[in-house]
């Protein structure tokens, strides 16, 4: 089988950036001495089943490191072919792949967040184990561990929602080039992958991750993904 890896990276990280101060966009935000993205873009390059990783930028960015990411060699490709949503942006990426590589609808998909710079080969491999030819595709996730309450409109707790079945979708999530560009262009409002996948009535494979693989989506969680990063493999004390 065939796979390659896309990452969408086209957005401005408006939140982060109001909140930090930072006019840069998130996923070039400077992160244990590299651009936040060059960390999923290295894990991706590094592994060896994967043949490509797409990055997916505004036509128009401005911000982005070429000199620094050429020494992830040749997989990484880059795609001006962003869109104003996540889901346009991966469905961009998606036809600019085909173009550059033929009748690819039967390989592998790995769609990643520019933002989960903690990612790992072996968090890659483990998903590609565990989905391994089931078309319905799968995704890293994690167990809801806390328990949930639904507020009503004034901010306080309308009812706690029992979190049983209940998991954190990360990235990647993996899929047939076909079959995903099919659901997008079926559901092109939804927020992640898998959710247009389960508007065709398919049932995504869980692959179980860890809280390491987070999103950066607050100044805080900088600070926790630079910590992981220069921590990661030390022995505990």
């Amino acid at each position: 089988m065939t796979y390659h890896a896309l990452v969408p990276a086209a957005g401005s990280g408006s939140r982060m950036g109001a909140l930090s101060g930072r006019a840069l966009p998130k996923q070039y935000m400077p992160l244990a001495g590299q651009p936040m993205i060059r960390h999923a873009l290295a894990t991706l390059c590094a592994t060896s089943v994967i043949a490509h990783v797409f990055v997916v930028l505004a036509p128009d960015d401005t911000h982005w490191p070429a000199a620094a990411m050429a020494a992830l060699g040749p997989k990484l490709r880059v795609l001006r072919c962003g869109g104003d949503t996540r889901a346009h942006s991966v469905a961009n990426g998606l036809r600019a792949m085909a173009r550059e590589l033929g009748e690819i609808g039967n390989d592998w998909v790995l769609v990643h967040d520019a933002a989960r710079p903690c990612l790992t080969v072996a968090m890659v491999e483990n998903l590609i184990a565990e989905v391994g030819q089931d078309d319905a595709g799968g995704l890293l996730a994690v167990p809801v561990a806390d328990t949930l309450k639904r507020a009503d409109e004034n901010g306080r707790v309308r009812q706690t929602v029992s979190r049983e079945g209940l998991w954190q979708a990360q990235t990647p999530q993996m899929f047939r080039h076909r079959l995903l560009l099919d659901a997008l262009d079926f559901a092109p409002q939804v927020t992640d992958e898998a959710s247009a996948i389960e508007t065709l009535r398919l049932a995504p494979r869980l692959v179980a991750a860890d809280a390491s693989n987070l999103k950066v989506t607050y100044p805080l969680d900088l600070q926790l993904a630079e910590w992981i990063l220069q921590n990661r493999g030390k022995p505990s004390r």
